[in-house]
């Protein structure tokens, strides 16, 4: 039996369609004809049939960049916090 494919499943897929076009691995009417099948399938079988010629895509890892935010969010803070302490005791 078969998982039926939801509407967040096709919009992935789509999207995946796009990116792939994007990279010219498709042209415009393969894209078309794809998509037209995705919005077709039932399952998630039949989704990946339609994008089993193609590659994978990569997972997305946090970069170190997503790593160095947060610091830098609680340094903001602190010093906007010692800028109201300061202010507040002139008055």
């Amino acid at each position: 039996m078969d998982i039926r494919a939801s509407d967040e499943d096709r919009q992935r897929a789509v999207a995946s369609l796009e990116r792939h076009t994007g990279e010219g691995r498709l042209t415009l009417d393969e894209f078309t004809t794809r998509v037209e099948a995705v919005y077709g399938a039932r399952t998630l079988h039949d989704l990946a049939a339609v994008l089993s010629d193609l590659p994978a895509e990569p997972a997305t890892e946090p970069t170190p960049k997503d790593h160095r935010e947060l610091p830098l969010v609680f340094g903001v803070a602190i010093v906007a916090l010692v800028l109201l302490v300061v202010v507040m005791a002139l008055r």
